[in-house]
């Protein structure tokens, strides 16, 4: 797709402006109605990396209106303080940037999906449990935040590491500076100095800290006295009831530490929808699913005909 076909657009959220790029497809006419499809990016990431430039886009190029937006509190959206990364809040991004799409006159209200990446993944997930809105979703490598936050973000120790949020967010209330933290090492060469091992942090490391995909809003950071948010969230809660929509989640087979396999797995034993699948990219990891052409290939394969079929395209 030509660079013509993406359009850098904002619109109103809580207290502040989402900052987003829409994608259109090939020939488009204003005076149709699509599908749309709003992408959600990872964690610590934003609008530019794997939810806009390739997710984002291949499904513009498949004929439908795709949206990515950066995250509330980060990324050229707005919000203060900085870098939080609240799972309530990013679940109504979503839906503000699902309130966007229904507002305009080219898309078709009743044809919505959702797709996203890592965290984003498990926060559309999330999101397709209350809004009904959305008709189908999608899961790249879906994370559930709130359990990584409970298990390796807080070393296995998750009440001692809400003490110590606690500690710092009352100390910050009473003026000292702001913590923010960067969840990955500076580079593949300091991790590996410093002992880490496991192939999701060294892969996150290898995407976001090079030019492979390093972008200046992907911060990687989040602010350390409000991620207590995060630990008393499921990202799946109640979808035993209520995510009933056609689903279908995709994983790659080599497993690390940030559990995005077994949450795939997880999840798609505990989804109402009757129609779901699980998608395996076998010899595959989760860092790959952002970018590498043949894994990405092979996700996009089933991922644009599910939507075609669910969204009507």
């Amino acid at each position: 797709m030509s660079h013509e076909n993406k359009v850098g657009v904002t619109y109103a959220n809580l207290g502040w402006d989402t900052a987003a790029d829409l994608y259109l497809p090939p020939g488009f006419d204003e005076t149709r109605q699509y599908p749309a499809i709003v992408s959600t990016h990872p964690i610590g990431s934003c609008k530019e990396q794997t939810s806009g430039n390739i997710y984002a886009r291949a499904l513009a190029e498949a004929g439908f209106i795709a949206l990515a937006f950066d995250a509330s509190f980060q990324g050229a959206s707005g919000g203060s303080p900085r870098f939080i990364e609240d799972p309530a809040i990013r679940v109504s991004d979503i839906r503000f940037a699902i309130d966007y799409l229904v507002s305009l006159p080219y898309v078709d209200a009743q044809r919505i999906g959702a797709i996203g990446v890592c965290g984003g993944g498990a926060y559309t997930v999330h999101a397709g449990i209350t809004d009904h809105r959305i008709k189908a979703l999608t899961s790249i490598t879906g994370v559930n935040f709130g359990r990584l936050m409970r298990e390796a973000f807080s070393e296995f120790d998750p009440v001692a590491a809400l003490d110590a949020m606690a500690a710092q967010r009352t100390a910050e209330a009473q003026g000292a500076e702001r913590n923010v933290i960067n969840y990955l090492p500076a580079s593949v060469a300091e991790g590996r100095e410093n002992g880490l091992t496991d192939i999701d942090v060294l892969e996150a490391t290898d995407y976001y800290k090079t030019p492979r995909g390093q972008q200046a809003n992907g911060a990687t950071s989040g602010l350390f006295s409000f991620n207590s948010a995060a630990m008393g969230w499921d990202a799946f809660l109640q979808a035993e009831v209520l995510l009933t929509q056609p689903l279908m989640i995709v994983i790659g087979d080599k497993p690390g530490g940030f559990g995005a396999y077994r949450d795939g797995w997880e999840l798609y034993g505990r989804a109402a929808s009757k129609e779901k699948q699980i998608v395996v990219a076998e010899g595959w990891s989760h860092y790959d699913l952002y970018d590498r052409p043949e894994p990405v290939d092979f996700a996009l394969s089933r991922v644009i005909p599910f939507f075609r079929e669910h969204l009507q395209a």
